[in-house]
């Protein structure tokens, strides 16, 4: 890659005594070009510094001057009008002149405008986007098959890579700024404990369903490109209707910019190397920072605990010292705050006592030996029979068995819940109990989705491998379910329960 190199004196315009002139010139311009007036003189240009706030008294001279500056650092042209009439000669040298903004000066000034909004932005992981794009696929799917729509292929390439773009902005920023949360320690500790708990509930609830997102996209990406993406961007560029201004063919070029911003999606969700997604790397960030913003919380939360440190504790312990009255009140307080008394081990003697004489000091007597575990715990040792061994075979033998038994279950139930197409809820007529219980708890994840504009909810089992798509009756039908241990009635559902990506159900059960 080549290293990116700008033109020098580009931003020359951002520094020094007169940098806020340049600037509002700049932004002058910038306002007259949005409204498709490409040229300004002198008087023109005045009435926009007003427009954009400038309203200090400014003199010919120096606006001259600032326009002159500009010129020299290629931000800036100069031509003669030769369209207008003139009526005095002072009208004609103060009007003659008309100043334009380069191209030069009008990415200069952009660059300013986007670093201040960079600035200014607040990054963030939106799943709504990731949405967005899997819908943009879904529609240039269903419009290749029309002959009639390059328009609107046009229309939703730009759309497609309008989300993507804010897919990745928003994520660089929301990782700059959550890495530097991970490095701040703040005095405030509420604040923060606040704010990390928050970042971790919304890391959270990102994270959740990201994979069935991200192999949707996947999966889309994947049919385009058996369409082939080069035609995909052909009919776009026909759509398009690109005009020949400059009198070269601007196709291979916007073709060229189409075919760098698919593979920037592609590297996003299915990169044709076999390399790592950048949307997985982005949930292993996502969970790192989950973990490592709990440990920061715990580390909060211990510190809260304590009311005060043990600097404080020792300084109103020495003031409790000072008005205390009476010397045994002293002691008193003494043992209760450090809890000396006399040694545990006084009670220990000699192997043989009678060697000892009863009236020797301790100092003249020989040293008894006292336990390690006396001076950490209190005890002494006790020594008795050493426990027997368990024996755990038949415990590992019906640990595995039981493990086994559990996974022929699930294997049952999923066969007996795969409907190899879209079913009434009723299809399924009498069922085990434990059957049930499954069927139950994927209706009730697809009940609380959202449904989609056709009215169809979809859910996943927690491993993301079994998905159910569930549509209201029609008929508004009741269906009854028949357990061994009562009736279930409910809206007689059309549910289809299949596993993602197209394997079969039993073996994403396995």
């Amino acid at each position: 890659m080549e290293p990116i190199r700008v033109p020098a004196e580009m931003f020359r315009f951002t520094s020094g005594d007169r940098a806020g002139l340049y600037i509002s010139v700049l932004h002058a311009f910038t306002e007259a070009n949005e409204r498709l007036e490409t040229a300004l003189s002198l008087d023109d240009l005045r009435a926009r510094l007003r427009a954009v706030g400038r309203l200090e008294a400014l003199e010919d001279e120096d606006l001259t001057r600032a326009l002159g500056q500009l010129r020299e650092w290629d931000l800036v042209d100069v031509n003669q009008n030769h369209a207008e009439n003139y009526l005095t000669a002072a009208d004609y040298e103060r009007n003659n002149l008309q100043y334009s903004l380069t191209r030069r000066g009008e990415a200069a000034f952009a660059g300013v405008l986007h670093a201040l909004s960079v600035l200014a932005s607040t990054g963030a992981l939106q799943t709504a986007v990731l949405d967005a794009i899997a819908d943009r696929l879904g529609d240039l799917l269903t419009l290749l098959a029309d002959d009639g729509a390059d328009r609107r292929i046009f229309t939703t390439v730009m759309e497609l890579e309008g989300h993507l773009e804010a897919l990745s902005t928003n994520t660089k920023q929301f990782n700059g700024e959550l890495q530097r949360l991970l490095r701040a320690d703040g005095a405030d500790l509420s604040t923060f404990h606040e704010v990390k708990a928050a970042t971790v509930a919304y890391l959270q609830e990102f994270v959740t369903n990201l994979d069935q997102r991200a192999r949707t996209i996947e999966a889309r990406i994947g049919q385009l490109e058996e369409h082939g993406a080069s035609r995909l961007h052909l009919r776009a560029l026909r759509g398009a209707d690109l005009p020949k201004i400059s009198g070269t063919d601007p196709g291979p070029e916007w073709l060229a910019h189409r075919q760098a911003r698919w593979e920037g999606l592609c590297a996003w969700f299915l990169p044709p190397d076999g390399a790592r997604p950048r949307v997985e790397q982005l949930r292993l960030v996502a969970r790192r920072a989950i973990i490592t913003l709990l440990q920061v919380l715990d580390r909060i939360t211990e510190s809260r605990r304590r009311a005060s440190s043990a600097v404080a504790d020792f300084r109103e312990l020495a003031r409790w010292f000072t008005v205390l009255p009476a010397q045994d009140d002293l002691h008193r307080l003494w043992a209760t705050a450090f809890g000396l008394s006399s040694a545990r081990h006084a009670h220990l003697g000699h192997p043989d006592p009678e060697l000892v004489s009863s009236s020797a000091t301790w100092a003249e007597a020989d040293p008894v030996a006292v336990s390690v575990l006396l001076r950490s715990s209190g005890r002494t040792e006790r020594f008795s029979r050493t426990g027997r061994v368990r024996e755990v075979a038949a415990i590992k033998a019906a640990r595995a068995e039981q493990a086994l038994a559990e996974r022929a279950q699930l294997e049952a139930a999923w066969d007996m819940l795969d409907t190899d197409g879209r079913v009434r809820l009723s299809h399924f007529g009498k069922l085990d109990h434990s059957v049930f219980e499954r069927l139950l708890d994927l209706l009730g994840k697809a009940l609380a989705s959202s449904p989609s504009a056709a009215g169809t909810r979809r859910s996943t089992t927690s491993d993301g491998k079994i998905e159910i798509v569930l549509r209201d009756p029609a008929d508004g039908a009741v269906a009854q379910l028949i357990t061994p241990r009562g009736r279930f009635s409910g809206p007689d559902y059309e549910i289809e329960i299949r596993a993602f990506g197209g394997r079969q159900v039993k073996e994403a059960a396995r």
